[in-house]
């Protein structure tokens, strides 16, 4: 499928082939921490599949328990998390934060991982009250 996105601002956009069912939720510590949030969904793609189609996005590289560099590229105006890769093998591909895509409502996870670090209440969120706007 293809999508295009943005960061919140417009400024760092880009287009991608999306295969729908490269779709992830990440609940690991990471990720809740560099979201602010419980967990955080992935479209994985081949690093062809990706393409920046404006602005330069800035650059943080975490490394990771296993020594390796993962680059997470975010808004330089915002913040926003737009995207991530790694090096060597891991840069063959491009994790792109599916908030950030404008067909987001059209994809849906199909996997779940380090599910040992999810957050307790994360498989009762139906039961909670729901409103649809403020």
């Amino acid at each position: 499928m293809r999508v295009e996105g943005r960061c919140h601002r417009g400024f760092v956009t880009y287009e991608a082939e999306v295969n729908v069912a490269e779709i992830s939720v990440c609940h690991c510590a990471d990720c809740q921490r560099l979201t602010g949030s419980a967990y955080r969904i992935t479209a994985s793609v081949p690093a062809e599949a990706f393409r920046l189609t404006g602005g330069e996005p800035k650059l943080y590289t975490r490394f990771g328990d296993n020594g390796r560099g993962r680059d997470q590229f975010f808004c330089p105006h915002r913040g926003s998390p737009i995207y991530t890769t790694g090096e060597g093998e891991d840069a063959k591909w491009v994790g792109i934060r599916v908030g950030t895509i404008d067909q987001r409502r059209a994809l849906r996870p199909s996997s779940q991982i380090w599910c040992a670090s999810a957050l307790p209440w994360i498989d009762h969120l139906s039961k909670i009250p729901r409103r649809q706007g403020d």
